[in-house]
């Protein structure tokens, strides 16, 4: 009986935690703590340390955590596949549903507006990023440059717009040699 309230509590917070694992916080909460009783309100901040800390999504790692504390690794495997069921079971149905379809002009046309605003997301992103190494969060100015930053990452776009390495390679080179030099400087 505590297995099916594991797979099925976790199947809700699967099914309706959309907006990210912070979003899924409030769900989480209301199932573990409010509703099954199965973690205290410290064991549940407790969880998010630790769900925060571990790589990975912070519902599934949340998932795993509640299923091992509650029915040992039986309990991680079921909370943690009905985290990922309804996921699974809505992109499936979404690629059958664009597999039986994608010859239709509308659909072709919404396709070919969503990717220029994907294309906009990701390079976003990436400036972003960009701008937080190369200037900190102090804005655009002289005394903020970071010039080490701004060396290694021309460095390593040279390196990869030259000699086409793994950008695997790249990243741990820079990483390696940005550490070196900032423990030498």
């Amino acid at each position: 009986m505590i297995a099916i309230k594991l797979f099925w509590s976790f199947f809700q917070i699967g099914l309706f935690s959309i907006g990210g694992g912070m979003a899924a916080m409030p769900l989480i909460q209301n199932q573990v703590v409010d509703l099954h009783h199965w973690l205290s309100l410290t064991e549940f901040t407790d969880l998010i340390t630790i769900a925060e800390m571990t790589p990975g999504p912070i519902a599934i790692n949340s998932a795993t955590f509640v299923g091992i504390r509650i029915f040992g690794i039986p309990g991680a495997l079921i909370a943690t596949f009905g985290c990922i069921l309804p996921s699974c079971i809505i992109v499936s149905v979404l690629a059958f549903i664009y597999f039986k379809y994608k010859e239709m002009t509308v659909i072709q046309g919404v396709l070919s507006g969503l990717r220029p605003a994907v294309v906009a997301l990701i390079a976003s992103a990436g400036v972003s990023i960009l701008r937080l190494t190369v200037f900190g969060e102090s804005g655009f100015s002289t005394q903020s440059l970071n010039y080490i930053a701004v060396l290694l990452f021309a460095s390593a776009l040279f390196v990869l717009r030259k000699w086409k390495p793994n950008p695997i390679i790249v990243m741990l080179g820079s990483g390696i040699i940005g550490g070196a030099i900032y423990l030498l400087v």
